[in-house]
């Protein structure tokens, strides 16, 4: 008796280098280049299709194909562009998507930070547009929690940082983690945003609210920090951290320097959002992340595409937080998974993490500069 075969859900997702050092990647004659000149001449390039995506398979048995297509604009390009020359260019995108037979098309990292947050794109779109920040929340959420569990912190009593607190992502964490935590310190650059933000969670959770715009002063007195903002500056370095603190770094570029891993063996610092794929998925692109991995937003593009669900989901300054419980639970049922911990492209082992953890409660375990609010 023969079975009929399960669906096939298509989609395609809109990415851009973040660096110019990528462009080496495709085109190699671009390393011998001042990066402002390779910027420039990329920046009359059109959207184009960067790769066939095969073999997502979910736990339902339901299937799923999807395509790359390629906006080559590093985040500096992107953000000094006007909003209606960038919301052209990802028209143009989601177009190339509609040809291609996709049914969603999320768009990854500053394609959606720039301008309405892909309001305007859907609006000219026959398919349904997503910026994947429902799933990108609830994985950041669980990646610290995690990691907070096997650092020994005790989460209702921890002291919680969220840099880039206002932003779209930052505050829907905040809304979630105020119900849970010790105590939240939001971090943000506006202080009336900050506030109004403040007044709002005090009355939801039992977490004490503080609001600051100094990053140093207030990771220095966290437990677990949670890193979203859209700058493309290091924020966070060495010697702001205490020992034992568990940082979640979700931004790209990231917010972590480097430096952190290279001296801190008491502090976890992970890679926010790092999902593995079920199936013998082929990405037919190196985009930087492991085998079978993607970044959270890509991975909510791909199971709304396994659902047959090619409506409009996450788009706008505010993500609705049942969206993020939807999006988690069809993560689970599709066989979706956090991969792991991770950090600089580089996998972090159980006994790595119970170095970590001895070195924290080490007594010559070095003590931050600054210890809080």
């Amino acid at each position: 008796m023969s079975r009929e075969p399960a669906p096939m859900g298509r989609f395609a997702f809109v990415l851009h280098p973040l660096y110019v050092s990528q462009y080496a990647q495709k085109f190699p004659f671009t390393r011998f280049l001042p990066d402002r000149l390779v910027e420039a001449a990329f920046r009359a390039v059109p959207p184009f299709e960067a790769s066939h995506i095969t073999g997502i398979v979910s736990a339902t048995g339901a299937r799923s194909e999807g395509w790359f297509i390629a906006l080559p604009w590093t985040p500096r390009v992107l953000l000094a562009a006007p909003p209606a020359l960038v919301y052209r260019r990802l028209i143009q995108a989601g177009r190339i998507a509609e040809r291609l037979g996709a049914g969603i098309v999320g768009l990854g990292a500053f394609t959606k930070v720039v301008g309405d947050r892909g309001l305007t794109v859907a609006q000219a779109l026959r398919i349904g547009v997503t910026t994947g920040n429902s799933l990108t929340v609830a994985t950041a959420i669980e990646g610290a929690l995690m990691g907070a569990h096997r650092m020994g912190v005790e989460v209702a009593q921890a002291q919680v940082a969220v840099v880039g607190a206002t932003g779209a992502i930052g505050a829907a964490c905040c809304r979630i983690l105020a119900r849970q935590v010790g105590g939240l310190i939001l971090v943000a650059r506006t202080q009336s945003r900050l506030e109004a933000l403040a007044e709002e969670l005090g009355s939801t959770g039992p977490a004490r609210v503080d609001v600051t715009s100094d990053v140093r002063r207030a990771v220095g007195g966290a437990d677990i920090v949670i890193t979203v903002t859209t700058a493309t500056d290091v924020l966070i370095e060495p010697e702001d951290l205490r020992p034992g603190a568990v940082v979640c770094d979700v931004a790209r570029p990231r917010n972590v320097s480097r430096l952190v891993y290279d001296r801190r063996s008491d502090v976890l610092v992970i890679d926010g959002g790092v999902i593995e794929v079920p199936g013998p998925v082929e990405f037919g692109l190196d985009f930087g992340f492991p085998p079978r991995s993607c970044e959270a937003c890509m991975a909510e593009t791909i199971i709304l595409a396994l659902e047959g669900r090619y409506d409009d989901y996450t788009l706008g300054a505010e993500v609705q937080l049942d969206r993020v419980d939807e999006i988690h639970a069809l993560m689970r049922k599709h066989g979706f998974h956090i991969s792991g911990f991770r950090r600089f492209e580089r996998k972090i082992s159980d006994d790595e993490v119970d170095a970590i953890r001895h070195a924290a409660r080490s007594a010559n375990a070095p003590r931050p500069a600054t210890l809080g609010l």
